[in-house]
């Protein structure tokens, strides 16, 4: 046990949450040895996976593991939907192809892009929860926004990577605007599917955190886990930096674009969820 202000916590040692920053902390190393490899592509899927492992660790250890693997899996479902039915149709991000780069593939989507939505939806999701702790549907619209803000980064470094390509060039990094209005609809799918398994109810806390929901404070709620709020941050945090500084050509504009939508929720979301 371990004494804090409020008086005595829990155990010290919290597996799932001290699990989430170890996977955190691999994957901020294998984003920085992508950035500086001459073939980063090789990177790619395992900064994708310890992303998503990260996220489910850090909500698991929140909520329990049944609703952060719940919210995750329909998290991915969602996301592999869209690819699924955007690939075929050009509904809703307009039309597009994945080249073979990225594999595994299931139905000409990279398993990896379904996964990546699993685990910056999670994120996504909590720094919203963060910011609209209170109001569903402000809840939902403020997480959409996140998650498509971070597609300003994401869009541009998959293109570079030959990961994908657009039918007809868009006026954003040759993004088309229709890929972004896409993304705000299966945005606030995701989140509302999250909301829905995950909750607010203390009954999705373990048992000893439950038994001290009476002295829980504002940055303590149950809605806004501070692991996710920092992994968001730190993927903002990154992705800025590697276009403005690391990626052969530099891209100003896009680190610009990115860092300041991400940044725009990161950093309300970092001070609401750390405030005592």
């Amino acid at each position: 046990m371990r004494r804090t202000r409020l008086g005595w916590d829990a155990p010290a040692s919290r597996p799932l949450g001290l699990l989430g920053a170890g996977l955190l902390a691999a994957m901020v190393a294998a984003q920085v040895a992508s950035g500086l490899r001459p073939e980063p592509i090789r990177l790619t899927s395992v900064v994708v996976v310890l992303l998503a492992a990260s996220a489910v660790a850090f909500l698991a250890d929140r909520r329990g593991p049944g609703r952060a693997a719940g919210a995750f899996a329909a998290t991915v479902a969602i996301g592999y939907a869209a690819e699924w039915i955007g690939i075929r149709t050009g509904v809703p991000f307009g039309e597009y192809s994945y080249t073979s780069v990225l594999r595994p593939q299931a139905g000409g989507v990279p398993v990896v892009v379904a996964a990546a939505w699993g685990g910056m939806g999670l994120a996504a999701h909590a720094v919203a929860t963060a910011i609209a702790p209170e109001n569903r549907v402000a809840r939902w619209a403020a997480g959409a926004a996140a998650l498509t803000a971070w597609d300003l980064f994401l869009d541009p470094q998959m293109l570079r990577l030959g990961l994908w390509t657009w039918a007809d060039d868009g006026p954003y990094r040759g993004v088309p605007v229709s890929n972004f209005a896409g993304w705000l609809v299966v945005s606030f799918l995701v989140m509302l599917a999250i909301d829905l398994i995950v909750g607010r109810e203390d009954t999705a806390l373990p048992s000893w955190r439950r038994a001290q929901s009476w002295r829980r404070g504002p940055s303590d709620e149950p809605g806004a886990p501070r692991g996710l709020v920092t992994l968001y941050s730190v993927m903002a945090g990154m992705e800025t930096l590697a276009f403005a500084a690391v990626f052969e050509p530099r891209d100003p504009l896009v680190a610009a674009a990115g860092g300041v939508a991400m940044g725009a929720f990161a950093v309300p979301a970092w001070r609401r969820a750390w405030r005592k």
